[in-house]
């Protein structure tokens, strides 16, 4: 028998300021659909035990039919109770109570990503991704914010899928937070037995940002999205180097999910584009922000702005209000010139609401996902094959299609379309169409560029002004192609009004770029011309995500489903003093079919957090191009060895030998056609 008793519980940091009152749902506010009840007998048990071991016993009453109630009608157990009655923004951090300058950004940047302007189902925590959460339900929230108020900068909150774990003993020079989402014995590491463990309250999926308490709204997808229109339009749409892609058509679909990039990211590389999405509330929002110029559920109105757009070679963003797969139909039966072609649905999430199947209501699918999971996902199977036959016809027609690694092909070959894979028998040598990575951004990566970021923490206009020219200041544009476009987009970034939510900027940048930035803020908050920053980067990047479908998709030498480089880069961070580690299951590709790990860094002026940044940032990315290198990934072998060449602080990497594939290829052909037993079969 537990002791309950007062002395079990003197110097805790709980949630024992009595019940509150149910605050009331919003109107109009998006909510997650119901998850759907999975659990047995006993695991409803469990699940409920889980959820009130958060509050003092003389409650339980009250609270277990409300939690039941929730489980069953939700698919989870939310707390609704517990959500602050008032409206979460991020506030200028002198607006936050704490005992350090860390755990007062860490609560502006959690109260960020549950912005009702910046996340997708605010009520239930998911910012975006569909499933991407902040943590699992209210309880931990509040739970969470004690703890960060509490914390000193010789103290670590250790987070476990969203269950603050505690404050463990610490120094300054070392992390704040721990975070990690999601883990999975290998064994269960699967979408089935992890739905089990989240509906249990144990695991909780935080894609990366979201639960890495690093997301910025969609401005990071925007700019993710551009760099990739820009760069397939060189490759394959004949648009010279200076990456003007008007007269170009851009078809892709969803809205929301994935952040709604791609009418954003079209209007900024001068490319016309149609979106299609089935949500009529996401297609509100990008309406209302202005990154969708027309909307229409007609198809005949949606193709004919279009064709005006191409041919005046207008920038027009349109939103169809329908399914994708009725859209691809039309451009096929009509042979309408599309130029390029994707898809930013979650797919990653085909069955939990990600995708909807052609022929489905809206409504109807978030019918279905609650009542009859297994008649959803034979109609999302059957509409991601007509989806997959239809990118076929396109294709021939002279569209450059690219899935953009959000696992839509993983999840055409998941429904059966064997054919969809590159060697016709499984995902592991990837599919007939090259994902995005693979093609375009992978070559980008190996040279180091990958998704930084930084939040003005005084929530000031003109600190982000500020940084934005500091940053632009750090940049050569004559040095690479990649560079003049990261230089075009920060001078350009005020302009193209991207904030959504906080105060903050993502821009591409490699190594070097990323440490002299850093270093520059830095030095302008010891200087007092601007107030504290937070640093962090996307889990998209060259070092932070070992992702076979999306990050480390070009990397051929077998390692693409290896977990090793996130692992490390999450330890590395970690031993050099980042002040948020995050270690991530699934990122934008699904449960089991990634791993991501990620950092932020609260710059606060100080010579300390100059040796972290000269350290920890550099680590960050070259750890990446290192293992790049050694895949024997071009433009990586190239940067490795100048970094061997230039750098004085005496890091050194490994770089390959190259075999002749010929000798090689030649060697294997006399081995098989001699061997006594043929090829392997396993």
């Amino acid at each position: 028998m537990v002791n309950n008793g007062a002395d079990v519980r003197s110097n805790q940091i709980g949630l024992d300021n009595g019940l509150p009152d149910k605050p009331p749902f919003a109107a109009g506010v998006r909510r997650a659909p119901d998850r759907g009840f999975r659990l047995s007998r006993v695991q409803t048990g469990v699940a409920l035990t889980n959820a009130l071991r958060y509050i003092p016993e003389k409650h339980h009453d009250t609270l277990i039919p409300e939690f039941l109630d929730e489980l069953r009608t939700r698919g989870r157990i939310y707390g609704y109770r517990f959500r602050p009655a008032s409206a979460i923004k991020a506030k200028p951090i002198e607006a936050y109570s704490g005992n350090c300058l860390a755990g007062k950004a860490f609560q502006l940047m959690i109260d960020n990503n549950l912005d009702v302007d910046v996340a997708l189902y605010p009520y239930e925590l998911v910012t975006y991704g569909e499933t991407g959460s902040v943590c699992q339900n209210w309880m931990q929230y509040r739970l969470i914010v004690n703890y960060l108020q509490a914390m000193t900068d010789r103290q670590t909150l250790v987070m476990q899928s969203g269950h603050p774990l505690g404050l463990f003993q610490s120094a300054p020079d070392q992390p704040r937070v721990v975070i990690t989402n999601g883990l999975m014995v290998g064994l269960y590491d699967n979408p089935r037995d992890w739905e089990v463990a989240a509906q249990m309250g144990v695991s909780s999926y935080g894609q990366m940002t979201a639960g890495g308490w690093m997301y910025i709204g969609p401005q990071g997808i925007v700019h993710g999205t551009y760099n990739t229109l820009i760069n397939a339009g060189r490759k394959y749409c004949n648009v010279g180097q200076g990456g003007d892609l008007s007269g170009l058509l851009f078809v892709s679909s969803g809205l929301g999910g994935m952040s709604g990039a791609q009418p954003k990211a079209a209007k900024i590389a001068g490319v016309a584009s149609i979106t299609a999405e089935v949500d009529a509330s996401r297609i509100q929002t990008r309406h209302e922000q202005g990154w969708v110029d027309r909307v229409s559920a007609d198809l005949d109105e949606v193709l004919a702005i279009a064709a005006e757009a191409v041919e005046n070679r207008s920038a027009t963003s349109i939103a169809y209000h329908g399914n994708v797969v009725d859209l691809l139909e039309q451009l096929v039966n009509r042979r309408f010139k599309v130029d390029l072609l994707s898809d930013q649905t979650s797919c990653h999430v085909a069955y939990d609401g990600g995708y909807c199947p052609q022929g489905v209501a809206f409504e109807e699918r978030t019918r279905l996902l609650a009542e009859d999971r297994q008649a959803f996902k034979k109609l999302v199977d059957s509409s991601l094959r007509r989806h997959f036959e239809l990118i076929r016809e396109i294709t021939r027609q002279g569209t450059f299609f690219f899935d953009y690694g959000n696992a839509f092909l993983k999840a055409v070959f998941d429904a059966g379309v064997t054919e969809v894979a590159r060697n016709g028998v499984d995902a592991k040598d990837g599919f007939v169409y090259p994902s995005y990575f693979e093609d375009i951004m992978g070559p980008i990566f190996d040279y180091g560029y990958g998704p930084f970021r930084w939040v003005c923490l005084s929530g000031k206009a003109d600190d982000l002004a500020r940084t934005d020219q500091a940053a632009m200041a750090c940049i050569d544009p004559e040095r690479r192609p990649e560079d003049r476009d990261n230089y075009n987009w920060i001078r350009d970034a005020n302009r193209n009004q991207l904030v959504v939510g906080s105060q903050a900027r993502i821009l591409y940048q490699d190594a070097a770029g990323r440490t002299n930035i850093a270093l520059k803020f830095n030095a302008m908050v010891r200087d007092g011309e601007i107030g504290p920053v937070m640093l962090g980067r996307d889990h998209h990047d060259p070092g932070g995500t070992d992702s076979p479908f999306r990050e480390t998709a070009n990397i051929r030498d077998g390692s693409n489903v290896c977990a090793d480089m996130a692992t490390h880069c999450f330890a590395g961070n970690a031993a050099r003093g980042m002040s948020l580690v995050a270690l991530h299951n699934g990122g934008g590709t699904g449960i089991g079919k990634a791993i991501n790990g990620g950092f932020g860094l609260v710059l606060d002026g100080s010579d300390r957090v100059d040796q972290i940044i000269r350290s920890a940032m550099s680590w960050d990315v070259m750890g990446g191009v290192a293992r790049r290198n050694w895949a024997r990934n071009a433009n990586a072998m190239e940067v490795a060895s100048a970094y061997n060449r230039g750098n004085e602080n005496g890091d050194r990497i490994t770089i390959p030998y190259l075999a002749d594939e010929t000798r090689v290829n030649a060697a294997i052909a006399d081995w098989f056609d001699k061997a006594p037993f043929g090829q392997p079969k396993w």
